[in-house]
């Protein structure tokens, strides 16, 4: 048996050190919210501390009365339901036009889209209000879900463009060879093959729109159609100083996204790796 040297000791310790030094930099953030949602209410606490007083787990039903936590998450739900399904079925016909059609005009309208992913929210926000506020779509869900979809296309165009340019030609051909038409070379022939990128694409848009909280802020002025992140932002303010209440607060907002996140997990993690090694 063959003596491992210095250099590759040092290699094959640099992946579980790398994995480790990002699984603390996840785990211990959220450990110490949870470890803070059940100390007594009003506690002051700075970083890690064991409960020493018992668990309150009062502090969710506190948290979720103060701020009315029922429809903002309701709200949020709404918004959600509106947004992926509608941007996941835009970007994936943009995707499959520009990577495998003769678009004209296709490599500038493609830049064009790629652009969107350099802008910030903030450049655009405020020119965005008074337009939907011209068009009456101000304190409404289509208005805050067109913004939306619009915001997240430039990323899904370019996510789903990438994945249809590596698959194989033949395939395209064969099929129309076969006299299907573009349509049902799509769903028929590419859509089955992609539904790793597809639920990927959806679990990001799900992530991006219950975490938005500059648009809804906006957008939305009249309290009762606020969204969870951005009510969690008026409960800060009113809070400050009740840390373990706000910890118990943030749980309840991220949880939604921790449950579709676990639910689409093998789904996602299979997206997010066939895309790094078809890229």
């Amino acid at each position: 048996m063959t003596p491992l040297t210095p250099v590759r000791t040092v290699r094959g310790l640099a992946a579980p050190v790398v994995l480790t030094l990002f699984c603390a930099a996840v785990l211990v953030p959220f450990l110490s919210l949870l470890l803070a949602s059940v100390q007594p209410a009003g506690t002051p606490l700075t970083g890690l501390a064991l409960p020493r007083h018992g668990i309150h787990l009062e502090n969710f039903a506190h948290a979720w009365s103060r701020a009315g936590f029922g429809p903002l998450l309701r709200s949020s739900a709404v918004i959600a339901l509106a947004v992926v399904p509608a941007a996941v079925l835009c970007a994936t016909l943009a995707g499959y036009a520009l990577a495998t059609m003769d678009v004209p005009g296709g490599g500038k309208l493609y830049t064009y889209l790629l652009l969107g992913l350099s802008i910030p929210t903030e450049v655009t926000v405020i020119p965005l209000y008074y337009d939907l506020r011209a068009l009456g779509l101000t304190n409404t869900v289509p208005g805050l879900a067109l913004a939306e979809i619009a915001a997240f296309m430039p990323f899904g165009v370019f996510w789903m463009r990438a994945h249809f340019a590596t698959m194989p030609r033949s395939l395209i051909e064969a099929a129309r060879l076969d006299g299907a038409s573009s349509w049902t070379t799509l769903w028929r022939v590419l859509m089955p093959s992609s539904r790793p990128a597809v639920t990927t694409l959806g679990v990001l848009y799900f992530v991006w729109s219950w975490n938005q909280f500059l648009l809804p802020l906006i957008l939305i002025q009249d309290p009762r159609r606020r969204t969870a992140p951005a009510g969690l932002g008026f409960f800060t303010g009113q809070y400050g100083v009740d840390v373990p209440s706000l910890a118990a607060a943030t749980l309840i907002v991220i949880a939604p996204v921790l449950a579709v996140y676990l639910f689409f997990q093998r789904h996602f993690i299979n997206g997010v790796l066939s895309g790094a090694l078809k890229g």
